[in-house]
């Protein structure tokens, strides 16, 4: 009895589905525009005296930084 009841359920259900008149059509509203073709280019020349660092080696400050000791470094005689 359940089954033909849950048969009958999934039955309604779908031809309840199939039943709906869903031909709305919406229409879509176009806006036209134009093209432009013309364009401006503008180049601005600036002169910017900057002063930069020149390292004798490359990455100096990361190797010093990176080479410190501490007093408890050094090897201990057991």
């Amino acid at each position: 009895m359940k089954t033909i009841a849950t048969i009958f359920f999934i039955f309604f259900i779908g031809t309840a589905a199939q039943a709906q008149n869903n031909t709305t059509d919406v229409k879509v509203v176009t806006i036209e525009t134009s093209i432009v073709t013309e364009t401006a280019k503008e180049l601005k020349m600036e002169t910017k005296n900057e002063v930069v660092r020149l390292y004798k080696f490359k990455n100096a400050r990361i190797k010093k930084a990176l080479s410190f000791t501490t007093k408890r470094n050094k090897a201990k005689m057991a």
